[in-house]
């Protein structure tokens, strides 16, 4: 049973609705293909979980030692002895999995925010030409003959500019990633980027998909960390919103 290292990346947590850590939950405790129990998680056996279930807020350093300890079997290190990882390890090494271009010296949040983008990017490289021109009017980004390119550069240039525009990358990539797993989380409990939801909601929505993440990532525990990367990345952002 994991042990909750203090983590100023995650006390955030401690802050998120039942609704946003649900989805956290979900990520840990279940698999991602056939949406049984892992065998890895030992979260559902803790104290707290069988106490407070599904009250998320009365349990959350549980849920971040669930976390840290998957990070730990990422790294695959002998030396550990199933001792969690902190955040921002965890999160790099995802990235590195991901070949996300990244600065190490970054804010945490720049790094999850790259990320995304390279979330983004994956699921872009899928669609059609009409899709892409959907999208692009959908998020009014502006783009006469959109290719992928132009629209992550869009992405990166609204990101820059606006904290909103954070938000909605960060609602795309997350509820890709959660229709991929099969809909872990109720979409109008959970989102709060009103115009991202409203592109998921159009036909674009049944494009943009992370399926990727199954398909093509290797390693049961990056199986794990890699979505609720994505996942803990779009609550912090949905965190910075709403302060």
């Amino acid at each position: 049973m994991a042990t909750y290292r203090i983590d100023p990346d995650l006390t955030f947590l401690g802050q998120c609705s039942n609704d946003d850590l649900g989805a956290l939950v979900s990520v840990l405790t279940h698999d991602t293909k056939d949406g049984k129990k892992r065998w890895s998680e030992s979260l559902t056996s803790t104290p707290e979980y069988t106490l407070f279930y599904p009250d998320h807020q009365k349990y959350w350093t549980a849920i971040g030692a669930e976390l840290q300890a998957f990070g730990a079997n990422s790294l695959a290190t002998l030396t550990r002895r199933n001792k969690g990882v902190l955040y921002r390890e965890l999160l790099t090494d995802v990235c590195k999995k991901l070949k996300v271009n990244f600065s190490k010296d970054s804010s945490i949040e720049t790094i999850e925010l790259n990320m995304l983008l390279k979330v983004m990017e994956k699921s872009l490289a899928e669609m059609t030409e009409e899709e892409l021109q959907q999208l692009s009017h959908d998020m009014q980004l502006n783009l006469s003959k959109p290719t992928p390119q132009l629209v992550l550069m869009a992405l990166q240039a609204a990101i820059r500019t606006s904290g909103v525009a954070a938000l909605e990358l960060a609602t795309l990539a997350a509820i890709s990633v959660i229709n991929t797993l099969g809909g872990i989380a109720t979409i109008g409990a959970l989102f709060a980027a009103q115009r991202a939801l409203a592109v998921l909601a159009g036909p674009i929505g049944l494009t943009l998909s992370s399926a990727w993440l199954i398909a093509d990532i290797t390693g049961p525990a990056y199986r794990v960390t890699v979505p609720a990367c994505i996942i803990v990345a779009y609550l912090r952002q949905k965190h910075l919103a709403q302060q």
